[in-house]
């Protein structure tokens, strides 16, 4: 099993000296003998002391620590976000803590809460699906804790964001789907309130509008996850007419869309295109490879953390407090 760490106390009662000794001699407090500085040094090395970082954030009123909040480690999009957060972390010297919300609002204000209470120096978040209330934010901003929003921003406080270019995305991929033969193109979609839904069916309405191909709302169906692909298409693929194309929100459930077509017998792109939202591994894992819209996660994370890191040390240099990622439609074997 292993041993706690080591203690102040625990090094003062060794050497019979008061924990304020041992606390100013490994601060190298000149009012502590040379002699008495070296001995504890030594003791704390030997016994592989560390510092509390979060009990010396408590009695400081800046930490160089920073909250990450992610909505699911499992998502690959957020995985590279959080990689080029700690990269750039790093390099300018400042800790992370990182916490997943699960995709759930409650968990997310507990998050926050934690946040406050280990005195954070600023906070980057991307919201969990059902999050519609924002006073947990709005809270870290009344104390002076700056907040950078990425991907799921939120628009009702004013704070730095850095989103990738969703309808640009969207409108390109359906696009591409249209020219390629395709004129019944379903949108599998978000949670409606989401800002990244909005842009992407914004662009997905927008490139049908273009070359003028009628919408209803069948067509649009809210179904954001593999499972739940799994579960709508093979009713729309078998009913009356079904759909020649499928945009999906996220290459996950764009793989639950493939999944689908394969055991319908339909031949895909022959007979019927998918585009999905990411290229993650998934999108290269699939047979076919799926045609999706890259996001560019790593630059998404490097540029949010750069954000935070200029409104913490106010750097009045910074040009914008916004950022946007352009994304890029990459064509691979689920389209024509």
């Amino acid at each position: 099993m292993n041993k706690p760490p080591i203690t102040i106390k625990d090094i003062a009662r060794e050497l019979g000296v008061s924990p304020s000794t041992v606390s100013r001699a490994l601060k190298d407090n000149p009012d502590i003998s040379l002699e008495t500085r070296t001995t504890i040094h030594k003791y704390a090395r030997e016994h592989n002391y560390k510092p509390n970082a979060l009990a010396l954030n408590l009695r400081t009123s800046r930490s160089n620590t920073i909250g990450v909040i992610i909505p699911q480690f499992v998502h690959h999009f957020f995985s590279c976000v959080l990689s080029g957060i700690e990269e750039m972390a790093t390099k300018a010297g400042y800790n992370i803590i990182v916490a997943q919300s699960n995709e759930k609002y409650e968990q997310e204000v507990k998050i926050v809460h934690t946040f406050l209470a280990a005195r954070v120096c600023g906070v980057i978040a991307s919201l969990a699906k059902d999050t519609s209330q924002y006073d947990h934010y709005q809270e870290l901003l009344d104390h002076n804790i700056p907040i950078v929003f990425y991907d799921r921003i939120c628009t009702g406080i004013n704070t730095e964001r850095v989103v990738v270019d969703d309808y640009a995305g969207s409108f390109a991929a359906v696009e591409y789907m249209i020219q390629t033969g395709c004129k019944r193109i379903f949108f599998y979609s978000a949670a409606p309130h989401l800002e990244i839904t909005k842009n992407r069916r914004n662009g997905y309405m927008d490139a049908m509008k273009r070359y003028k191909i009628p919408v209803d709302n069948s067509m649009i169906k809210l179904c954001d996850t593999r499972e739940q692909a799994i579960a709508i298409t093979p009713d729309l693929l078998e009913g009356p007419n079904r759909p020649d194309g499928f945009f999906a929100i996220n290459d996950e459930t764009a793989s639950g869309i493939l999944y689908s077509c394969k055991l319908t017998g339909l031949k895909v792109p022959d007979e019927i295109s998918i585009c999905g939202f990411t290229d993650g591994a998934i999108a290269q894992s699939t047979d076919p490879k799926l045609t999706t819209v890259e996001q560019h996660g790593e630059e998404v994370g490097k540029s949010a953390i750069t954000l935070l890191i200029d409104k913490i040390e106010g750097n009045k240099e910074t040009k914008s407090s916004n950022k946007i990622v352009r994304t890029n439609l990459v064509v691979r074997g689920t389209t024509k």
